[in-house]
């Protein structure tokens, strides 16, 4: 089974999670936490229980709970590019790598297995939740300087280099292409708890069609 690497900016962490035992197990126990508590009630100290360790073996890997989310996160938009490359990079026509980025970006996440200590379905679960907590904050100016975004903000840059090899004259595509993003995560979310807000049907592909529609009339 094909096994990769995915490399986080060290800005992110105080020691790299992945270079031991115990740090994947953090990284592990911490996705199943927070999606089963909600990143308010996830504390250090219960994450410690889950692991079998004490609260200063996590503070050595990460500073608090804000940084691990952060982490978190920018591991899950490094996958996602990850597949974006992977997928794309030997389709020959513009519109169709878009309507392959498109899929990626807005489709349900299935676990791959690629790497081997990351539930990929959980932690879509978390970006869609309690990923805007990581971002809507007082410091999130300095937290960008320092570069904690950078994995995203590659993403919604990738896709809409794809957008303007289809419409080099189109004036909007990181609009665009964010609005999609943060839209998909809506409409799952509302499929599942707010279902009068959205159109979706349990087992169909009405979220990717849905913005694959969007995005190529938009930019025609």
């Amino acid at each position: 089974m094909l096994q990769i690497n995915i490399t986080i900016s060290p800005a992110l962490y105080t020691r790299n999670p992945e270079a031991t035992t115990l740090g994947k197990k953090i990284v592990s126990e911490s996705i199943k936490l927070i999606d089963e508590l909600g990143f308010e009630s996830f504390t250090f100290k219960k994450l410690g229980i889950a692991i079998g360790s004490n609260e200063s073996s996590i503070y050595r890997y990460f500073e608090s709970k804000h940084a691990l989310l952060v982490y978190l996160i920018s591991w899950y938009w490094s996958w996602i590019e990850y597949k974006l490359v992977f997928t794309t990079n030997n389709i020959v026509s513009s519109e169709q790598k878009l309507i392959s980025a498109i899929k990626i970006i807005t489709k349900r996440v299935t676990e791959d297995n690629t790497v081997s200590f990351v539930n990929e379905v959980l932690l879509n679960k978390i970006i869609i939740v309690e990923s805007s907590k990581a971002y809507h904050t007082k410091d999130i100016d300095a937290e960008n300087k320092k570069g904690y975004y950078l994995s995203y903000k590659r993403v919604v840059q990738r896709v809409s280099d794809i957008v303007l090899e289809v419409n080099s004259d189109f004036k909007f595509p990181h609009m665009l292409i964010s609005t999609v993003i943060e839209g998909a995560h809506h409409q799952r979310y509302f499929s599942q708890h707010l279902p009068s807000l959205t159109d979706v049907i349990e087992g169909q592909n009405d979220v990717v069609n849905f913005y694959k529609h969007l995005v190529i009339n938009a930019i025609k």
